[in-house]
């Protein structure tokens, strides 16, 4: 097991977390040890995926990269979007769906990083995306005050709803059957039967990140120390716990054999795996925490191939995008750029201060150079502009 989070200091760390029995016997004790920091990057990071190969990671640099979890090592970088990666989404071992601030959702080959699709989804930012547990439909929000629902399977638009603020978090239900819209502190939850509010969560601060924890139980982060536990059929908090010092900034949950586990990414620099109790009424158990001593962004948990998908519960995985239509975007498809570098991953034995991050050598390929010369070209065409 893995824990990978981001940061503003543009440093994507990797901690792998080991469990041993404790000295009574009784418990096991979990210990994160520090495997590794990479610092590709050129701005800070603003998203984190996982599948049971790869993580990916965006960035306000515009880019895109690619880590080989197994081989630990950089395997390239994605440049097609035009603004900050502000979500991005595995489904499956076979696709990787991303959105950024340039409007675009695109939807890509997680074998061969092909280009599928791109779509014009909003018409301000995409803030955030979700995918259906069946692969075949998708939810978005942007600045455009819509949330709009995708066909995966033919790449088009297939309803649009107008909401009266920008929302900035959608989350689907582990079975499919209800989802969640989070505008500031209002979460609204829908369900997908009759595609409206069904009732409203409001937290005491800002959310920030949000997971469902069961079909009705979501576990709610915002912009305090405490993260909450609601029900989303009865609209009651049902547990809430001091979780850090700071704000929280995400929190996502995983099953493994005799755990229900959630996790934690703060600006206090810490990342905590909790387990849960079986009553949610309880609050989780403190598992295991690391410092990072930097102010952290995005979280993302590899369970090496244990899973099918990021998230607590794996689903089938049906091609969002079809043959057909696959064969025909993959030749249109050219304003992405694929950068295989197959670097090393920086091994970390000891911890990353804040103020001097770690940075991987200092020998660049070529292709990387010419990656960079393009985005510095983007960036004085902005200040043209």
């Amino acid at each position: 097991m893995e824990l990978v989070a981001g940061c503003y200091e543009q440093v994507l760390f990797g901690f792998s977390v080991l469990p041993e029995p404790a000295a009574n016997g009784n418990h096991k004790k979990w210990t994160p040890l520090a495997d590794f920091t990479h610092h590709a990057h050129t701005a800070s990071l603003s998203a984190v995926a996982v599948n049971s190969r790869f993580a990916v990671t965006g960035s306000k640099d515009e880019t895109i990269h690619i880590y080989d979890m197994k081989k630990k090592v950089d395997h390239g970088a994605l440049v097609h979007h035009n603004g900050t990666i502000t979500c991005l989404k595995f489904h499956g071992n076979r696709h990787l769906i991303s959105g950024a601030e340039d409007g675009l959702i695109c939807v890509w080959d997680a074998k061969n990083w092909e280009c599928l699709k791109s779509i014009r989804a909003h018409k301000g930012h995409v803030t955030f995306l979700s995918i259906h547990p069946s692969g075949k439909l998708a939810l978005s929000v942007g600045t455009d005050k819509t949330l709009r629902t995708w066909n995966l399977v033919e790449g088009r638009s297939a309803f649009i709803k107008n909401i009266k603020q920008n929302a900035h978090i959608v989350e689907w239900s582990p079975r499919g059957e209800k989802y969640v819209v989070v505008t500031l502190s209002k979460i609204d939850v829908y369900h997908l039967d009759t595609a409206s509010v069904s009732g409203t969560i409001t937290n005491e601060k800002r959310v920030s990140s949000v997971t469902f924890l069961s079909e009705s139980v979501l576990a709610v982060a915002g912009d305090e120390e405490t993260v909450r536990f609601f029900d989303c059929d009865s609209l009651t908090c049902l547990c809430e716990f001091k979780a850090h010092e700071n704000r929280v900034k995400d929190i996502c949950s995983f099953e493994i054999p005799e755990h229900h586990v959630i996790v934690t990414a703060s600006n206090d620099g810490f990342i905590k795996m909790w387990k849960l109790q079986q009553n949610m009424k309880v609050p989780p158990s403190l598992l295991c925490e690391v410092n990072t001593n930097a102010r952290l962004t995005c979280l993302g948990v590899w369970l090496d191939g244990v899973m099918g998908s990021e998230g607590s519960h794996p689903a089938a995985e049906p091609s969002p995008v079809n043959e057909e239509e696959e064969s025909k975007t993959s030749k249109k498809q050219s304003g992405y750029t694929v950068q295989k570098t197959e670097r090393q991953l920086k091994p970390n034995k000891k911890k990353c201060d804040s103020s001097k991050p770690v940075r991987e050598d200092s020998v660049v390929s070529t292709k990387k150079r010419k990656m960079e010369e393009i985005l510095e070209k983007k960036k004085r065409k902005k200040k043209k502009i």
